[in-house]
């Protein structure tokens, strides 16, 4: 009896046609590689970008989040935002802008919960390292010329999407299975290009040659919004700047009241910086609703567009900033974007943690690009897998040496293999496998970078 009272994925699709815009990307329309239909339960009570939401909050890579830089350390302080805070963030202001406009905020959830998933320990620090690395602009692991122009480069959004189709087993198959909608809005969340040197697993479903849907283009632009935020707020309460110094900004001077910035005593500090990070994400959040809102208005007038299909029929036509702030907006935040470079991305704290991540993931993947002994056991799998060379461990341990000069070192899946697991790494684990592999008598304890 009670069963009549649930509704099923059929009718909240049909829910979705009837509540969302015009322009929005339904969840009836998605499409995926796989068929779903051997991994489900038979009780069908999500729309697929619902399922898609599911399978990300639940992946390895999602949880790992927790322990990976985005400016400041973590581990030194309780309150600077880490890789996954970052993340909630972005998906909170997504589904704002998404819900004001009539999107679909399952997508821009999904989107938004898997964008960084790609990310490297300690930043973009680390991402730079491998990325220098992989380029041979790394005198201290050299690789091969054959080998680097086999490999490909890194970029965060790139491994994101290969942690989502290849990386993460959770099925009988590799990756998440997630749809194609989501896909493309991990990947386009920032700089991209139809040609890029970067190995994925496939690139069917991306549409590489347009602009991101609206859903992904929200995710990019609320991506941009909490980065600046959030980086701004750290940087304050790390002493990296003052309010007073912020406020002759533009932004924050339409916000943040003189009295805030005069008053004194900490307590008066501490609101100050609440109150310009609460006034600066809704100013913002704002004119991005108003600023699209206008220009989707223009766009269904001057193509006399008033249906779901219709919509569909134009979105190859969509300009890939839609979604975006207004002009006038864009050059404020664009100013305050260029103060926090340099007095907060430039900082000492941080670029010493930049010199660490330099140390510590050129230490690792020389250990285990000279020994790949030292990598776990996945990852010897997943080699001998891709090559169809024997398991290392079980080879006698006299035919181990010439395997690997063999058939490891001159091999760019080795190098792949090896990028992967330095990516995938949360700070703390990286920094306990470097003190491990390089001050073994060392305790871990507190996480740190010990003997340096």
């Amino acid at each position: 009896m009670g069963d009549a009272l649930i509704r099923q994925r059929h009718e909240l699709e049909m829910d979705e046609r009837n509540r969302l815009a015009v322009y929005a990307t339904l969840s009836s329309q998605a499409t995926r590689r796989l068929p779903i239909g051997e991994e489900d339960t038979g009780f069908d009570c999500r729309t697929a970008f619902q399922r898609d939401r599911d399978r990300i909050l639940h992946a390895r890579a999602f949880r790992r989040l927790k322990h990976k830089t985005q400016v400041y350390v973590p581990h030194t302080n309780d309150h600077p935002r880490t890789r996954l805070t970052h993340t909630l963030e972005v998906a909170q202001l997504g589904r704002t802008i998404a819900r004001a406009l009539g999107l679909n905020e399952d997508l821009v959830e999904a989107i938004a919960l898997g964008h960084d998933l790609g990310h490297t320990p300690f930043g973009h620090s680390g991402e730079k390292v491998l990325a220098a690395i992989l380029a041979g602009e790394e005198p201290s692991c050299p690789l091969a010329e054959e080998v680097r122009a086999a490999c490909g480069t890194f970029k965060h959004n790139y491994q994101s999407l290969r942690v989502v189709d290849l990386l993460e087993q959770r099925y009988d198959h590799p990756g998440l299975n997630l749809s194609d909608q989501v896909r493309e809005g991990i990947l386009k969340h920032t700089t991209w290009k139809a040609a890029f040197p970067f190995p994925l697993p496939t690139t069917e479903g991306l549409r590489l040659g347009m602009p991101c849907h609206l859903e992904g283009q929200v995710v990019a632009l609320a991506d941009e919004i909490a980065q600046q935020t959030h980086d701004l707020e750290d940087g304050l309460h790390a002493g990296a700047v003052s309010l007073p110094e912020v406020a002759e900004l533009a932004l924050p001077r339409a916000i943040l009241p003189q009295a805030e910035v005069e008053g004194g005593g900490r307590a008066r500090r501490w609101r100050g910086i609440a109150s310009l990070q609460r006034g600066l994400i809704d100013h913002l959040v704002t004119d991005a609703i108003r600023a699209s809102a206008r220009r989707l208005s223009r766009q269904l007038g001057k193509h006399h567009i008033a249906s779901h299909q219709d919509w569909h029929r134009f979105s190859s036509q969509v300009s890939a900033s839609t979604i975006a702030l207004s002009p006038p907006v864009a050059d404020m935040l664009a100013e305050l974007k260029a103060f926090i470079y340099r007095f907060i991305i430039n900082h000492q704290e941080v670029n010493r943690q930049n010199h660490r991540a330099r140390l510590v993931m050129t230490g690792l993947f020389r250990a285990f690009h000279g020994n790949p002994l030292n990598l776990p056991t996945y990852a010897l799998l997943r080699f001998s897998e891709a090559t169809g060379r024997p398991y290392l461990r079980d080879l006698p341990f006299a035919r181990v040496g010439a395997e690997i000069a063999a058939h490891y070192r001159t091999s760019p899946h080795l190098v792949r293999v090896i990028v992967d697991h330095l990516a995938g790494m949360s700070d703390r684990f990286a920094l306990e496998e470097y003190n491990a592999l390089y001050h073994p008598g060392v305790s871990s304890g507190e996480p740190g970078l010990r003997g340096v």
